[in-house]
This record gives structure tokens, sequence and C-alpha cells, in this order.
């Protein structure tokens, strides 16, 4: 599986972003599917997750009520709707593919290779 992150961008607080990940191969509908982000100086850090057939979704507490994680087997593509941004949300995020472990843990077979987010304040 190749993962393609797009979407980022300079917003201001407050504002909205969708982050889209398109990907190859067939595994990617029976894979989970999440989303991580890293901040400068700081560790990968887990934001939110899906299932495979997009019926179960995990968020962590800084997100959750602000951003939507979904996808579109059709299109072989998970999405993250960011709303509410702010500037603690700063970050390069990404996508990745097929956890090995639990769906928080940075345990996950294939990567994109990050699209950077930067909320001004």
């Amino acid at each position: 599986v190749q993962l393609q992150a797009s979407g980022g961008g300079l917003v201001q607080a407050g504002g909205s972003l969708r982050l889209s990940c398109a990907a190859s191969g067939r595994t990617f509908r029976t894979s989970n599917m999440a989303w991580f982000r890293q901040a400068p100086g700081k560790e990968r850090e887990f934001v939110a997750a899906i299932g495979w057939s997009g019926g179960n979704t995990y968020y962590a507490d800084s997100v959750k009520g602000r951003f939507t994680i979904s996808r579109d087997n059709a299109k072989n593509t998970v999405y993250l709707q960011m709303n509410s941004l702010k500037p603690e949300d700063t970050a390069v995020y990404y996508c990745a593919a097929k956890n090995t472990g639990s769906y928080y843990q940075a345990l996950y077979a294939y990567w994109g290779q990050g699209t950077l987010v930067t909320v001004s304040s």
C-alpha cells in the first residue's frame, strides 16, 4: 500500500481544513486507517482512526468533537475533516494503514509522507 497525503496548509485559528489520503493497492479496503501528527520537537501522536468498513471511529481526546475521520473505499481515500482549529493543532499530519498493534499506537505497516498544517493565532 502506498499512501499520499494532501490538503495541509496555513489557516487561522477557528478555521477548517480537510486532509485526504489516497491509497494504492487492494489491501486498503480491508485495512484500518489512522491519522497521526507530529509537532516540532514532539513525539508523533495519535489523532484518529477508522475501521476498514468505516463503522468504527476513534479519536484522541484533544480533537474529539472538532475532527472527523471518514473513508471512501470506492475511491481508496481516507479523510480528516478538521474544524475549530487551534494553534496547538499545528503539526505534520501523517496517514497510516494496517495497524499491527492497538489503533492508537504508531504501529502501522504503511505511512504516507505527511502534510503540514499550520494554524495561526
